[in-house]
């Protein structure tokens, strides 16, 4: 189960709904070890496109040396959908490559009727995808 903060949910959520119709990108920080999502980290998607995301390769590599100086790890990967459902897409498995970190996908497409977007998360190891519930408290 993904725990996170009412907070760190909204400026997800914000995040897809800015870049749309691009499709947003990013990750939320939190102490190594922890599991715990504490630092929201929005990225540019490189790609700036409604079907496809990329992390710029100068961006990500100074994210990593910022997460090993402070002792983080990515606890969320995110990124939007912007005309199909928040599931994640053979590329996205592709791209998947931390393991202990939770996938979150935000539609902001109204695919199944239940309003403008949807918030999903799944864990994504050796290519297996999970869905996973998500608790939102307003405070850890």
């Amino acid at each position: 189960m993904l725990t996170l903060t009412q907070a760190l949910y909204d400026r997800i959520v914000e995040h897809a709904r800015k870049d749309h119709p691009d499709e947003a990108c990013g990750i939320v920080a939190g102490p190594a070890g922890t599991g715990r999502p504490e630092r929201f980290v929005p990225m540019l998607n490189a790609a700036r496109s409604p079907t496809f995301y990329e992390f710029d390769s100068k961006d990500l590599l100074k994210l990593y040396r910022e997460l090993d100086d402070r002792d983080e790890e990515p606890v969320i990967v995110y990124h939007s959908h912007t005309a199909t459902e928040a599931y994640p897409s053979r590329t996205d498995v592709t791209y998947a490559n931390e393991p202990g970190a939770h996938y979150v996908l935000v539609s902001t497409a109204d695919t199944d009727g239940l309003g403008e977007f949807q918030f999903r998360s799944y864990r994504i190891v050796e290519g297996v995808i999970t869905e996973e519930e998500v608790q939102v408290v307003e405070a850890y």
